[in-house]
């Protein structure tokens, strides 16, 4: 068995971690958006990946492979059913022998205490529809996943390792555009400075709107500029000539100069939903964009880095690395926690609160949601979206768990 690489160690950690995060955390959404990150993580642990097609290739190879893997496990499973010996069809008796010792036993052994009885329905689960459901669901997700992983292990896809072909380009032909950017860019930043930074009075008596509104009206266009701009970053990257030192100073110049600038579009995006959380309230979408605009400022300051050294082969695996361990990070804060906190501490500051949306909150909520006064806690408390009881050990969670004595202390005092 040969030695394991050490990025194929983190995307496994990251996998692992990013699972481990529902014993931790109740949202349904953040359980969804740790679950797709896993197992993005564990493809890439075993695809791999080091280009930009490489690593987006190989976060979906598992899934990829799990569709392609069908015929293959049946061709497999065929030949098993010819090579099947003696000692398999023993090996089959002895298990059917000992569920049938098991279903024999242990109801009389349950029958005759009390206290063993409740260990074994504590710890067996009830069989009924659902569970039955959620077996052949979970048992078929698990086979297609494993079957998907061992094409791959088996065949492994020839991912792409050098995304840049050589280039035909001239330094006139990639400039040009990227320097009209530049300037259009140092433009807005200069405006940026002037409303940031004590400009804002004109701002309001120009647009007769209040600062809140304006700084509403442009937080999707810039996330949007600063998304496109990542593929002009990429597409420069790729295509630009570096067979100089005249080639490689444009490069370096052009692409930091506008990575700069793109990071004082995110600080005006950063700051104006900043300010419009405080003005109308911190919810779970504003909070989740504002952390995603947070994730593209770190990949520009990656790239500025990359250009400093004119050394881009490691910037592919930090990208997708940076996304699943601010995921975690985001996981580990408590999105819902965070929200809840400050829209606390706005209602200390202002006086109003949405209850009815706080109430729509998981169980991640609920120690900061006692913290409200009591006419809005109850309701609050009493709204959530919190079940009180689990359907067995397996679905156990630390969040819950905290929250039911809270939820059930003050949910009666509602009214």
């Amino acid at each position: 068995m040969g030695r394991l690489k050490p990025w194929t160690i983190v995307w496994g950690t990251l996998s692992l971690a990013l699972v481990a995060v529902t014993v931790f955390r109740d949202a349904d959404w953040l359980f969804a958006m740790c679950l797709l990150g896993a197992v993005a993580a564990a493809s890439l642990a075993v695809a791999g990946g080091r280009s930009i097609w490489g690593v987006l290739l190989g976060s979906v190879s598992v899934a990829l492979g799990a569709v392609l893997a069908l015929p293959w496990v049946a061709r497999g499973l065929g030949a098993l059913r010819r090579k099947t010996t003696r000692k398999a069809l023993r090996l089959t008796n002895s298990v059917l022998i000992s569920a049938v010792l098991l279903l024999v036993f242990v109801p009389l052994l349950a029958g005759a205490d009390a206290a063993f009885a409740k260990i074994l329905a504590n710890v067996v689960p009830s069989i009924d529809g659902d569970f039955i459901a959620r077996a052949v669901l979970m048992f078929v997700l698990v086979a297609v996943a494993t079957a998907g992983a061992s094409l791959v292990i088996t065949a492994p896809p020839e991912l792409p390792d050098d995304d840049r072909p050589p280039s035909r380009l001239s330094v006139t032909e990639w400039a040009m555009p990227v320097g009209i950017l530049v300037l259009l860019f140092a433009g807005f930043a200069a405006v940026q400075f002037t409303v940031l930074f004590g400009g804002i009075e004109y701002v309001l008596d120009t647009e007769d709107v209040s600062f809140a509104t304006y700084a509403r009206s442009g937080f999707w266009q810039l996330l949007a500029v600063t998304v496109l701009t990542l593929g002009v970053v990429a597409a420069v990257i790729r295509w630009a000539p570096r067979r100089t030192s005249k080639d490689r100073a444009w490069l370096r110049g052009l692409l930091g100069a506008l990575s700069v600038l793109v990071l004082v579009i995110v600080a005006s995006a950063l700051t104006r939903m900043w300010t419009y959380q405080q003005a109308y309230g911190f919810t779970v979408l504003r909070l989740s964009v504002e952390a995603f605009e947070l994730w593209l400022g770190l990949v520009y300051v990656m790239v500025i880095v990359a250009g400093v050294r004119l050394e881009a082969r490691w910037l592919p695996r930090a990208i997708a690395g940076s996304a699943l361990g601010g995921l975690l990070v985001f996981a580990v804060l408590n999105p819902e926690r965070l929200i809840a906190e400050h829209n606390v501490q706005r209602l200390d500051a202002t006086g109003k609160i949405d209850v009815e949306y706080l109430s729509r909150l998981s169980a991640d909520a609920a120690p900061a949601l006692a913290k409200l006064p009591l006419q809005h806690r109850a309701c609050a408390l009493a709204g959530a979206n919190i079940r009180m009881y689990d359907r067995s050990w397996q679905s156990w969670n630390v969040s819950r768990a905290t929250a039911r004595p809270i939820v059930a202390a003050n949910r009666e005092l509602c009214y």
